[in-house]
């Protein structure tokens, strides 16, 4: 399920709230509520939730240093299938995700060549992913689905917005 954001500096308010919160959209909501209540003075009901959920955005896909990421390029005509493997991977894995988000990139000058670029907040993080029963099952169907993939695993180092 995608992260998403609610910025209170984006909210009408007197308090100048710079908070911002980001999760998953129903965890967002709840701790949305939770800080409304607590700092805004907000009565939590149904009209508060769904104006919540109306202010969320999706989060950014920030990254920086100590972070690290996996890439992994495959070959496939399947991508629709391979898209259906990586459902099914996040509803087995759930709550023992430690991915934060992935992009897959089609290769322009050579069709039916992917990336997929995959953040974890850390190196360990990434090894209790890539160790859960879950994840074997994926990679397993991405061979059956792609030729052997090709895994780059990189520590970011340096982060440059432009």
């Amino acid at each position: 399920m995608p992260r998403m954001t609610i910025d209170c500096r984006t909210m009408p308010s007197d308090a100048n709230c710079s908070m911002t919160l980001t999760g998953e959209p129903d965890d967002l909501v709840e701790a949305a509520a939770a800080h409304a209540v607590a700092s805004h003075g907000h009565v939590d009901g149904p009209e508060l939730r769904d104006g919540l959920r109306g202010a969320m955005q999706p989060a950014s896909l920030d990254l920086g240093p100590g972070e690290f990421l996996q890439v992994i390029e495959f070959r496939t005509d399947r991508m629709a299938e391979f898209e259906a493997a990586e459902d099914e991977w996040l509803a087995a894995i759930g709550d023992a995700r430690t991915a934060v988000w992935s992009v897959v990139a089609a290769d322009r000058d050579d069709p039916g060549r992917f990336a997929e670029f995959v953040l974890f907040p850390d190196y360990d993080s990434a090894m209790r992913n890539s160790k859960h029963p879950a994840t074997d099952r994926i990679a397993e169907r991405m061979a059956e689905i792609a030729s052997q993939p090709t895994f780059r695993n990189l520590d970011i180092q340096r982060v440059r917005m432009y």
